[in-house]
């Protein structure tokens, strides 16, 4: 059930949102400053491609930025992209709502407004 839902999800609009989140993420890898906002995207952008099956998770180790960078990057990513990304998502997730069908993929949409605030100190796992 999963590979139907990621297969629909890609086809019917998944994979703009994952070639979206790389081709920023490339742009930000150009500069030395935004490497850590790239790295975030591409973390975005496989979960974009294939959001069903996966989960984001609190990563306590904060991957390659300690806490108090963290959150400074967290603060740096919500004020210059993450409250857009953030409403892009809960409005495709409202649009999506409205039918019964639409419903898996509004819930996959939630999800991305979430991590789309705060994309530094998550990780995307496979749920088994």
């Amino acid at each position: 059930m999963r590979f139907i839902l990621n297969l629909l999800w890609f086809v019917l609009g998944g994979f703009l949102i994952f070639i979206e989140y790389v081709a920023v993420g490339l742009l930000l890898c150009l500069t030395l400053v935004g490497i850590p906002w790239g790295l975030a995207c591409f973390r975005l952008a496989g979960l974009g491609a294939w959001p069903f099956g996966r989960e984001v998770v609190s990563d306590p180790s904060g991957g390659v930025l300690g806490g108090g960078m963290r959150l400074l990057a967290n603060v740096i990513w919500l004020v210059v992209a993450g409250i857009w990304i953030c409403l892009t998502h809960l409005g495709l997730a409202i649009s999506l709502a409205v039918t019964i069908i639409g419903l898996p993929f509004a819930f996959q949409h939630f999800k991305f407004a979430l991590v789309a605030l705060a994309p530094f100190g998550q990780r995307v796992v496979v749920r088994p």
